[in-house]
């Protein structure tokens, strides 16, 4: 993926926005709308699959991690569409149009999944009194209803009110005397909603990122703060998002928690639409011509595209309809090009340029432990704060995709200060080096989770862990990705060989989306017995989670000791170009992982 239309070499003297060009508003608030979408209904989706839905944690984890591995796999193409033939102004206007309606399917809930206990030749079904971890687990039958609980390790069913529903007070239970019954029409429409999210992320994601760098030209000293301001953007649409979709969908509704994210989508679109004038002309196809030359029959280049973004709906609507060959597929992708990349340093290149296309690998390398524990944050952190964690503050329950919004709202708070402390030690000569930062990340992803930990054992065996254990997870994980995000992308495009850098960055978001799919694999294993998306046993489920979150988080920090060991060998490798980086830790997206393409921001 070259930059095509992202450096010109003259940028816009207009100062309207801030002392910025007039088309960087368009660019806020057009990415701080999909952001809104995509971490609203980020927050709600793991609970809406376990208990819209009933799917069991392991399958909801496994589609969430597919679902946003795909998303950073499609910017690849999205990206090499835009480059090659469309531009970046007519693929983020296709993304955001695919984006819309996929959100907009999201609230097409349709009839829930039912889950039915059959008992004594008689058969009743096992429903909520609510959404999120405050509904209570009830029992339906054909003379009434009543509240439910487990005990003895979910062997025994206590019935509150027995005669309203005519059975016995106590019964022996077991998972095989239940049967989930889904209405196939609305478990396609998920499918197919998501497929849309995926393909519409993929056209705009990485290319409206392009299109703020192309508003500067060569030298302009304004283009740093002007991605400062535009990340800025996308943090208010991941916290905005959070305090209410998250709210909403719990408290009203999923179809209106989905539905206002939508809105927030179709928003974005407008804006786009209406104001493209304001970007003067950047982000144009680089050859118009081009797009109108037949491909087959009445279909052009321009429609190809489009009709290749249709193809991508449908490859990603396989791939989360089964997400167990997600890693079969995402695994040997990766083997191939880590050989290819390997490859081209060993032949193509020689000396300094060598040693740091090496050091490029390894930055795309070491990105992964840390995005598949951070984006625990969506799935089996989420159904943890959910079902496990004392929410109630200020004698409020809050519902837990509300939580989310904290690595945001950490992001405002401690990235000036971040970046204060590196030209700090930069100016004593003791500012880390970028491997450095990169170990210390990783570091702070397993450490988060021993801190987590150490939280579920001072609660004991079944009791809530108390909420500021969840706020300190989330500040453990943001120090840590404000150590290494801002200089990962960054890093990889200014090691690159200019013949690669295209190359690299692919390389980069493949392993993102794998890494993304290694997290949902690790949240898998937290699965627990549910009914109705809630426990049937809360300290059989807590003892995996400490199980596997300590486990995690030792690999994780022994990982990150191998990486502090290593890093004088990566920091020469690097040579004069460890001096170079810039790292802006204001420029972090929430949720990290920046899919920004433009070679001059991180």
């Amino acid at each position: 993926m070259t930059d095509t239309n992202a450096t010109p070499s003259t940028g816009s003297a207009d100062t309207s926005f801030f002392g910025h060009p007039k088309g960087l508003a368009i660019l806020f608030m057009t990415e701080m709308w999909e952001r809104f979408s995509y971490y609203g209904m980020r927050g709600l989706l793991v609970i809406y699959l376990t208990q819209h839905f009933l799917f069991s944690d392991e399958r909801s984890t496994l589609i969430y991690g597919a679902y946003t591995a795909l998303v950073y796999v499609m910017t690849i193409i999205g990206g090499t569409l835009a480059d090659r033939y469309l531009g970046q102004r007519k693929a983020v206007t296709f993304g955001a149009i695919l984006l819309v309606f996929g959100h907009g399917m999201m609230a097409f809930e349709g009839e829930g999944s039912r889950e039915i206990f059959t008992y004594d030749g008689a058969a009743y079904e096992f429903t909520l009194d609510g959404r999120g971890g405050d509904a209570n687990q009830l029992i339906v039958s054909e003379t009434g209803q009543s509240l439910i609980t487990f005990e003895d390790e979910g062997t025994r069913l206590v019935i509150a009110d027995p005669d309203a529903v005519g059975l016995p007070a106590e019964l022996p239970f077991s998972s095989d005397m239940t049967r989930v019954e889904q209405d196939p029409l609305y478990v396609n429409i998920l499918y197919f909603a998501l497929a849309l999210i995926i393909a519409g992320v993929g056209f705009l994601k990485a290319n409206i990122s392009t299109i703020v760098g192309a508003l500067y030209g060569l030298g302009d000293t304004r283009r740093d703060s002007g991605f400062t301001l535009f990340y800025m953007g996308i943090n208010m649409g991941a916290f905005l998002s959070s305090v209410t979709v998250g709210i909403i969908g719990i408290v009203y509704g999923w179809a209106w928690g989905f539905g206002l994210a939508g809105i927030g989508m179709l928003l974005g679109l407008f804006t786009f639409l209406f104001f493209q004038s304001w970007l003067g002309g950047r982000a144009e196809p680089p050859n118009p011509e081009k797009l109108k030359e037949k491909v087959f029959g009445p279909i052009n280049v321009e429609m190809a595209c489009y009709l290749a973004g249709l193809g991508i709906i449908g490859v990603a609507m396989l791939a989360v309809m089964n997400p167990e060959y997600m890693g079969g597929i995402l695994g040997p992708l990766g083997v191939i090009m880590f050989v290819v990349l390997v490859g081209y340093a060993l032949l193509k290149t020689k000396g300094s340029e060598q040693g740091k296309m090496f050091a490029a690998i390894y930055f795309v390398l070491a990105q992964i432990p840390f995005w598949a524990l951070f984006e625990q944050a969506g799935s089996s952190l989420t159904l943890f704060t959910d079902r496990l964690v004392d929410r109630t503050m200020f004698g409020v329950s809050v519902p837990s995709p509300v939580f989310q919004g904290l690595n945001a709202a950490f992001i405002f708070i401690f990235a000036p200060l971040i970046a204060w402390l590196w030209i700090w030690l930069a100016k004593r000569g003791r500012n880390p080096s970028t491997p450095v930062k990169f170990a210390l990340g990783v570091f702070m992803a397993g450490l988060g989770f021993y801190a987590l930990v150490g939280g579920m054992g001072v609660s004991g065996g079944t009791g809530l862990t108390a909420v500021y254990f969840v706020f300190l997870i989330y500040w453990i994980h943001t120090m840590g990705e404000l150590m290494l995000s801002p200089v990962g992308l960054s890093a990889v495009t200014k090691l690159a060989p200019p013949a690669v850098v295209g190359m690299t960055m692919g390389a980069w978001f493949l392993y993102s989306g794998l890494s993304n799919f290694l997290a949902g694999v690790i949240a898998s294993s937290t699965g627990a017995e549910t009914i109705g998306g809630q426990l049937t046993d809360v300290a059989a489920a807590k003892a995996t989670y400490i199980e596997i979150y300590s486990q995690v988080g030792m690999i994780a920090m022994a990982i990150a000791v191998v990486m502090l060991l290593i890093s004088p060998i990566i920091k020469k490798m690097m040579g004069d170009a460890d001096g170079t980086m810039t790292p802006h830790p204001t420029e972090t997206e929430a949720g990290g992982q920046s899919m920004d393409r433009s070679s001059g921001a991180p």
